[in-house]
C-alpha cells in the first residue's frame, strides 16, 4: 500500500506572534484592529437592522426627519431641515480626510505634519461632538409640542394651511395648586423629573378659542405628509381622545411620533458618539506622543495608521447612522 504524501506550507510547528514573517504583509496590531472594527461593524448593523425592522412596522407614525432637525444655532425660529445634521457630517468627514493626511505624513517622517493634521483632525472630532450634544438638547426640550391619546398616539397642531403650531402660542395656563412631585414626598421610590404646567384642560380650552387652528394625526397621506382634520373632525379628536401633555422627546415619550424613535435615536447616535469621544481619547494620547517624538525613535508611525483605520471607521458608520436617521 502507498503511503499517502502530504504538502508541505513551511508553516508546521510554528505559531505567528507577529515576527517577520507577516500574513497579508500587516502586523499583528494592525490585524486586531482589523477584528475590532469588523466586530464593531457587526454590532451597528444590528443595531440599524432593528431601527429598519421597527420603522417598517410604525411607518404612519414615524417622524419626518425634515421637521424634527430643523434647528441651526443662532437661528431661532428659521426653518433649516437638515443644514445642521448636514454640516456636522462634512465636519466629521473633513476629519477623516486630515487623518489621511497624518497617515501619509507618518509614511514619509514628516512630524511636523504629522502634528498638524492630527490637531486638525482632534478639533474635527470635538467639534462634532458638541454640535451633536447640541442637536440632542434641541431634540429633548422641543419645539411645538403635542397631545398624547387614549392609544398612545400623538396629535400635532397646525393652522388651516398645514403649518406647524406651537401649544405655547394659543394655550393660557390656569391657576394651579401643583408642584414638582419628590420620592421624599408621598411614594418614596416614584418622583417626577419635571413638571409641566400646561395641563390637557389648557389645550382643549385653548384650541377651542382659535377656529383656525386644527388637528395633524401621524397617519401619513398619498404624498407623505401628515393627515390635517378639519375642524370639526379636530374638536372632536382632541376633546374624546387627548389624556396629556407631550413637550420634546425622551425614551418614552416623543412629541414627534411614535416614542421608539426617540429611544432608537439616543441609543444609536449615543453609541455612535461615544466611540467618536473614545477616538478623540485615543488620538490625544497618540498627539503626545507625535509630540515627544515617540514613533521617531521608533522609526515608524504605524500607530498613527492604526488609530487612522478606527477613525476611518466611526466616520463611515456614521454614513449609515446620517442615511438611515435623517435621509431615508
Amino acid at each position: 500500500m502507498e503511503a499517502t504524501t502530504v504538502a508541505k506550507t513551511g508553516t508546521e510547528g510554528k505559531v505567528w506572534g507577529g515576527g517577520d514573517e507577516k500574513p497579508l504583509k500587516a502586523s499583528y496590531g494592525k490585524l486586531m484592529m482589523w477584528f475590532f472594527i469588523t466586530s464593531d461593524a457587526l454590532t451597528f448593523s444590528g443595531f440599524l437592522a432593528a431601527y429598519g425592522f421597527t420603522r417598517f412596522k410604525f411607518i404612519n407614525e414615524w417622524p419626518i426627519a425634515d421637521e424634527v432637525f430643523n434647528h441651526f444655532p443662532f437661528l431661532h425660529g428659521v426653518d433649516a431641515p437638515m443644514y445642521y445634521v448636514a454640516l456636522m457630517t462634512f465636519i466629521l468627514i473633513f476629519s477623516s480626510v486630515t487623518m489621511v493626511l497624518a497617515v501619509d505624513a507618518g509614511h514619509h517622517m514628516k512630524k511636523n505634519k504629522v502634528i498638524t493634521y492630527m490637531a486638525l483632525t482632534i478639533l474635527g472630532g470635538i467639534v462634532f461632538l458638541g454640535s451633536q450634544a447640541w442637536e440632542w438638547s434641541n431634540f429633548i426640550s422641543g419645539e411645538y409640542g403635542a397631545v398624547e391619546t387614549r392609544s398612545g398616539k400623538i396629535l400635532q397642531f397646525a393652522d388651516a394651511d398645514g403649518k406647524r403650531v406651537s401649544i405655547e402660542d394659543f394655550t393660557t395656563v390656569s391657576p394651579k395648586d401643583r408642584t414638582t412631585h419628590e420620592s421624599r414626598k408621598g411614594i418614596w421610590y416614584k418622583s417626577e423629573p419635571t413638571y409641566n404646567p400646561i395641563s390637557i384642560d389648557d389645550v382643549k380650552s385653548g384650541f377651542a378659542a382659535n377656529p383656525d387652528l386644527r388637528v395633524r394625526t401621524m397617519q401619513l397621506t398619498e404624498e407623505g405628509e401628515k393627515t390635517l382634520l378639519s375642524r370639526e373632525e379636530s374638536l372632536l379628536t382632541l376633546n374624546d381622545s387627548g389624556i396629556g401633555v407631550i413637550q420634546g422627546a425622551n425614551l418614552s415619550q416623543n412629541e414627534y411620533g411614535a416614542p421608539l424613535f426617540g429611544g432608537f435615536f439616543f441609543f444609536i447616535t449615543g453609541f455612535h458618539g461615544f466611540h467618536v469621544f473614545s477616538g478623540v481619547l485615543i488620538l490625544i494620547i497618540i498627539f503626545f506622543n507625535v509630540l515627544i517624538g515617540t514613533y521617531e525613535k521608533r522609526g515608524s508611525y504605524e500607530m498613527v495608521e492604526k488609530v487612522g483605520l478606527y477613525w476611518h471607521f466611526v466616520d463611515l458608520v456614521w454614513v449609515f447612522v446620517f442615511t438611515f436617521f435623517y435621509l431615508v
